[in-house]
């Protein structure tokens, strides 16, 4: 049996990252667990210090609906992103190579501008419908900055 994974990212605003990454991969925002108001109920009734809590407001998760993809979570830090992301998530929006290139830069496109609406920016697009190359992508950053990739 394959081991369940948790993604974890590091960030200031736990609730806009969650809310951008919710919509940016169909995720739902996850809710706190039954009998808890906030996350932060939840996090204090098991203990956890109150400088950990951290503000508390709002989401710290995402999960995926089908529940296939893994829990993303949210984790409040001190200090800010400095340094490229050691890891990245990948969205493959495409469906991988089967189409031809034109039709899955037309994909990317729009998958690319949707998520710049919802406070992604472009960093760079690899690749080009032209001169043969079947390869096409864009890195992106997400709202606080951490880079990603639409394929």
């Amino acid at each position: 049996m394959a081991t369940r994974i948790q993604v974890t990212i590091d960030c200031a605003d736990p609730d806009r990252l969650a809310r951008f990454w919710a919509e940016a991969l169909h995720y739902r925002l996850e809710e706190p667990p039954e009998g808890f108001a906030t996350w932060a109920d939840y996090w204090r009734s098991k203990g956890v210090p109150e400088e950990e809590v951290g503000e508390g407001i709002g989401y710290d998760s995402v999960v995926d609906p089908g529940a296939v993809g893994p829990r993303i979570w949210f984790q409040q830090v001190p200090e800010p992103k400095v340094v490229k992301n050691r890891v990245h998530l990948d969205l493959d929006v495409t469906g991988g190579r089967r189409a031809p290139v034109a039709e899955r830069r037309a994909v990317i496109d729009a998958e690319v501008e949707r998520l710049v609406k919802l406070g992604a920016t472009v960093v760079r697009v690899q690749g080009s419908d032209v001169g043969g190359s079947d390869y096409y992508a864009a890195t992106m950053r997400d709202p606080e900055g951490n880079e990603f990739c639409v394929s």
